[in-house]
């Protein structure tokens, strides 16, 4: 079974930060990059940030470019997105996923296979 877990979102000031955290088993870790969305109401869900397997590759969505930062520690199947100098535009519900084999794409939903239930993020003005 495959399983992804969020955790760490909650309700932030304007300007503060959060730390958001992806835990995988293990199955569905190894080998994987791995990619940030999140989905505001009423809103489609938007790519936020990717990264590769060996953490080498990284790329970022334009709303969250300088502010959020992606990582990954292998050794224990986690995912983290550092999220800083948040804004009530960055209230959405944030979902981590797994990217399928064989593609190079990074930022289209499709090019995803597994994904978490989602953590609340809010920012508060």
């Amino acid at each position: 079974q495959v399983q992804l877990v969020e955790s760490g979102g909650g309700l932030v000031q304007t300007g503060g930060s959060l730390r958001l955290s992806c835990a995988a088993s293990g199955r569905t870790f190894s080998g994987y990059a791995m990619g940030w969305f999140r989905q505001a109401p009423g809103k489609e869900r938007e790519f936020v940030a990717f990264i590769s397997w060996s953490s080498g590759i990284v790329y970022y969505g334009d709303a969250v470019q300088g502010r959020f930062i992606i990582s990954r520690d292998n050794a224990k199947n986690t995912v983290y997105l550092e999220m800083n100098s948040l804004k009530p535009g960055d209230t959405a519900v944030y979902y981590c996923a797994r990217r399928r084999q064989g593609t190079a794409r990074y930022a289209e939903l499709d090019n995803y296979d597994y994904w978490g239930q989602g953590t609340q993020v809010t920012v508060s003005s």
